[in-house]
């Protein structure tokens, strides 16, 4: 039996004809629907960016967007460099608040906490409102910019600190095709969605009207050159959940789950 035979065999027996039972998962409605699709097909989470099953990299459905990844950048603006001192804070974490309050926007319906998310958050597009855009450097990194000039907010002059009141600043960095260093923090885009993505492949799960999972399909294995030039026509994007008070960046890299299913090349009923 091969391994794609392995994991349609436990398709039928674990997962089919049923709908997930999400009964004392304490995380919101995609997330334990993902976890308990992961459990019937005996997937342990875990940090490792690995494919999940048999070189496989299994993707849960969302109900619009599928996630490639929660890849955060390798450097951001207030973690090292000569402008780390323009933010407030003693810590990483404080320093992510106040980014979030110069280069993102409040919210009024969380008594004005600030987010990097949303419409602040850059595209490949050009300059948003926020004067912030998406490159791809010559190295197929991939930055945030920042220009001073492009920022249409009103009060931008008493937002921005003098200093960082310029064009072309750089917010943040993927590392493209290679790292500086062999730190696990430093480990580059390519490495991370090559080692999901581009071993087998991947599979999903497909559920009817009723919610219940019927079919399982699988996708051939991506490169980083065929992904990148998702990113740069769009299809590809970043969504970024950072805000202030929780110390996590959540950097998730998607697509519509339309351009999921154009990429499905097998299913199983």
């Amino acid at each position: 039996m091969t391994n794609k035979e392995r994991i349609i065999q436990l398709f039928f027996d674990n997962v089919k004809g049923r709908r997930p039972d999400t009964t004392g998962l304490n995380i919101r409605h995609d997330g334990r629907q993902g976890h308990w699709l992961e459990r019937q097909f005996g997937v342990i989470a875990n940090g490792n960016n690995e494919a999940d099953l048999f070189g496989y990299e299994l993707k849960n459905e969302t109900r619009s967007k599928t996630t490639f990844g929660d890849w955060s950048a390798n450097r951001y603006i207030f973690k090292s460099g000569e402008y780390v001192h323009c933010f407030d804070g003693n810590t990483a974490s404080e320093r992510q608040d106040s980014f979030c309050e110069i280069f993102g926007k409040p919210n009024p319906l969380k008594g004005g906490r600030c987010s990097w998310s949303g419409s602040p958050c850059p595209t490949i597009h050009g300059y948003n409102d926020f004067g912030q855009r998406l490159i791809i450097d010559n190295n197929k990194d991939i930055v945030a910019l920042y220009s001073y000039s492009e920022d249409r907010r009103t009060n931008k002059s008493q937002i921005v600190p003098n200093e960082l009141q310029q064009d072309n600043l750089e917010l943040a960095r993927w590392f493209g095709e290679h790292s500086p260093s062999p730190k696990r923090t430093d480990k580059c885009l390519k490495a991370k969605l090559e080692d999901k993505f581009n071993d087998a492949g991947w599979f999903t799960c497909k559920k009817d009207s009723e919610g219940t999972y019927q079919k399982i399909c699988f996708g051939e294995p991506m490169t980083y050159d065929n992904w990148l030039e998702l990113v740069v026509a769009g299809i590809v994007f970043f969504d970024s959940g950072m805000y202030q008070g929780n110390k996590r960046p959540y950097s998730q890299w998607r697509a519509n789950n339309s351009y999921w299913d154009s990429l499905i090349v097998e299913c199983y009923d």
